[in-house]
């Protein structure tokens, strides 16, 4: 069976897109990789490059702050991954190229962490895992099922980016941060009224092949 060490020693060493020319480094992932949530975002930034980690730049610790308000550790409630493993230049948006070239390596990820709920951070993590160009701050704080051999019994929910939060600081109400702490509040309660042990593999795929059935 793949590891995740396996798919680090591996993507370490791609060259599928003009991006791992300039990269310092991969950047994979931290937290808990037996987490039942797993967050995608879009890119790694330069802090993101230098260090190896995602979100651990002024928008990752934002976004950290954030979780922990909303009762979620994330070095032990979340696996933090993005779609996009190098940095792009001036930290521009990647392009469909980009994405469908890393794509297999977030799958990959998806498949071995096997999370139960998605979060999907920001438009490029909303178009490269589900297709949707724009549309985050219509669709944020939604709860989207899962289709398709990957994704089917999975519930999916885009969320707003800390760097959009960055530039926009009101705390009011109906604002992008107010939204998003009611977002993620949504999150935890969706987690505890789960309340149940992790499905094995055979039994998502059990609900997978139902989901498609239906």
């Amino acid at each position: 069976m793949e590891s995740l060490d396996v798919l680090a020693t591996e993507c370490r060493q791609c060259r599928r897109c003009p991006l791992a020319e300039a990269r310092t480094q991969v950047v994979l992932a931290r937290g808990n990789p037996s987490a039942r949530l797993l967050l995608i975002g879009e890119a790694p930034g330069a802090d993101e490059d230098r260090l190896g980690l995602p979100f651990v730049g002024r928008s990752g610790q934002l976004l950290d702050r954030l979780l922990t308000e909303a009762g979620l550790d994330p070095e032990r409630d979340l696996f933090i991954v993005n779609a996009i493993k190098c940095r792009p230049p001036q930290n521009r948006r990647p392009t469909p190229v980009e994405l469908a070239a890393c794509r297999p390596w977030m799958e990959r990820q998806v498949a071995l962490v096997d999370p139960d709920l998605i979060l999907l951070v920001g438009a490029t993590a909303l178009q490269g895992v589900l297709g949707v160009k724009g549309g985050i701050t219509r669709l944020r704080g939604q709860w989207r099922p899962g289709e398709g051999h990957l994704l089917a019994g999975r519930a999916l929910m885009p969320l707003l980016h800390p760097s959009y939060l960055l530039r926009n600081a009101s705390e009011a109400e109906g604002s992008p941060r107010w939204h998003t702490r009611a977002d993620l509040a949504a999150v935890r309660r969706r987690l505890d009224g789960q309340g149940l042990p992790r499905p094995t593999a055979p039994e998502r795929q059990e609900l997978g092949d139902t989901k498609r059935s239906c």
